[in-house]
């Protein structure tokens, strides 16, 4: 008796759950179409970026690596993403620390301003900072460049970090507190090692998020620093060939790779 009306409940069901992931389907397909254009497109073997390509051919890879404009910009893109991470992770972890210890309305208003550039357009945080950096003489270097980033790259490590503050047991906190640890002791051998996960993880997308960042940058870089964003949209204002689809295509493989080496020794699904 039961069977078949667990059969026809299936069939009466059936058409709605094979729409639902068709537009699952089609929703990731429009999310997905640009990525794969240009990673196709960086294979093409035309002057010009073309979809679906001609023929195939890896000279626009071999020419954006020996392009020494583009390496130099990398080299300065990896240093100030390393530096933006570390110090937003710093100051992060900290702030992170105190907007949990806070009651609210202290907590919010801590949380608000953190979370401010999120929430400005990055037009007008860019002329903000350019204006303000360049009264206080370190206009358009890559000092002003470290510091706009780490503001900008802060409210990712701070969600992180307290994310994984929330998953803390405090009566382990509370156990190290009775057997005498000081605060900053509980702080550096207790509730770090525990959110060890969300910090990294804090750090990373602060990396990423630096590394990919151009709104801004442009506000603050300079012809002797330039961020490998902006060299690439200074060159696409100029050229049309796929020389930017190959350096795409590498900065999209960098960072899904990235992740997946996090994922895989830390795992994002435990942190949040």
């Amino acid at each position: 008796m039961h069977a078949p009306r667990q059969r026809r409940w299936w069939h009466q069901l059936k058409p709605i759950v094979w729409l639902w992931w068709s537009m699952i389907g089609v929703i990731v397909l429009f999310l997905l179409a640009p990525i794969i254009v240009v990673v196709i497109g960086s294979f093409s073997d035309q002057a010009y970026l073309v979809f679906p390509p001609q023929g195939l051919s890896l000279r626009w890879y071999v020419q954006a690596v020996s392009s020494r404009d583009f390496r130099d910009s990398t080299l300065i893109s990896l240093e100030l993403g390393v530096l933006a991470a570390l110090l937003s992770t710093i100051i992060g972890i900290v702030t992170a620390l105190g907007i949990a210890a806070r009651q609210r309305p202290a907590a919010d208003m801590l949380m608000g301003l953190v979370s401010a550039p999120l929430l400005v357009p990055g037009i007008v945080v860019g002329i903000a900072m350019l204006f303000y950096f360049t009264d206080i003489g370190v206009g358009s270097t890559f000092a002003s460049l470290v510091l706009a980033h780490t503001v900008l790259t802060l409210p990712y490590v701070v969600r992180s970090v307290l994310a994984g503050l929330e998953t803390v047991d405090r009566t382990v906190e509370e156990a190290a507190h009775s057997l005498g640890a000081s605060r900053f002791s509980v702080i550096t051998t207790v509730t770090l090692p525990m959110i060890r996960g969300s910090v990294l993880a804090g750090a990373v997308f602060a990396f990423i998020i630096s590394f990919d960042e151009v709104i801004v940058t442009l506000f603050l870089a300079s012809p002797r620093v330039t961020t490998l964003p902006v060299r690439m949209y200074n060159y696409i204002a100029y050229t049309s060939d796929p020389s930017i689809a190959a350096i795409s295509t590498l900065m999209i493989v960098a960072t899904v790779t990235l992740v997946l080496v996090i994922d895989r020794y830390v795992g994002f699904a435990r942190l949040f």
